[in-house]
């Protein structure tokens, strides 16, 4: 059983597909998310608890629960070949170009996890695929932080990034690694088309041999003093101008 914390990402749970079991609720808690929740409560015949703040303290993984906390199903990983029919299948039914993946590698920090699925539903991006060893997975900081994004964006889980990309270009895609040492600033690259986008970890970027399976690297100018940016900031930018270039044709 996971826990969802947080008021828009408990919204954003019932809202979804996966079955909410109850719902605690600080006694005396109020205000238009409160309501919303409620509302959708009731629609979904999900109980609400009125509980006290020591208990929801002390339930609490994201230390920030704002007066709520969810009890639901796991969210469910998907199987790569499933994501990439899926994100294809999309696209046909939106009448969109070509599908959009995000590939991160190794990325640990609950927050950027979280911030970059946000991102990736708010430009559309098809879905995420993150390996299964040293990277951050569905935890309620991560849900807290994307605001309940990770209710909505497809997530697979892979044993082994470098041969899920193999798995990728076989099926279609370019891929494209965000890193300092590109040969070409993101704005002069070819970011439409079928492409899975991979950025690195926090400290070290992408690991060796996942950056030697890019087809090309894409840098960002960096004019200051310090010589990168946080992941989900790096993210937020190749992913939206890969949104421009899209729309532009």
């Amino acid at each position: 059983m996971a826990q969802v914390e947080g008021r828009n990402p408990v919204i954003e749970a019932l809202k979804g597909d996966r079955k909410i079991k109850e719902i605690l609720m600080l006694e005396g808690a109020h205000g238009a998310a409160i309501d919303t929740i409620y509302d959708l409560a009731k629609q979904e015949d999900v109980e609400i608890k009125k509980v006290d703040k020591g208990q929801l303290n002390n339930m609490a993984k994201s230390h920030a629960h704002q007066g709520v906390i969810a009890l639901a199903q796991d969210l469910k990983y998907w199987q790569l070949d499933h994501l990439v029919q899926y994100a294809k299948e999309k696209c046909i039914a939106a009448d969109k170009e070509a599908p959009f993946l995000v590939l991160l590698d190794e990325i640990k920090d609950p927050h950027n996890f979280g911030a970059i699925l946000r991102i990736c539903d708010g430009a559309g991006v098809d879905g995420v695929i993150i390996p299964k060893r040293r990277a951050v997975g569905f935890t309620p900081a991560v849900a807290k932080a994307s605001a309940g994004a990770i209710e909505h964006v497809p997530v697979a889980q892979v044993t082994n990034l470098a041969r899920s990309i193999d798995q990728l270009k076989d099926k279609g895609f370019w891929i494209a690694g965000a890193d300092i040492s590109g040969e070409q600033n993101y704005f002069t690259a070819d970011l439409k088309g079928s492409l899975g986008l991979v950025i690195g970890s926090e400290g070290t970027g992408m690991r060796r041999l996942v950056k030697e399976k890019c087809d090309f690297l894409v840098k960002m100018p960096m004019n200051g003093k310090v010589d990168s940016l946080n992941a989900s900031v790096a993210a937020g930018i190749l992913i939206y101008d890969s949104i421009r270039q899209r729309m532009e044709g």
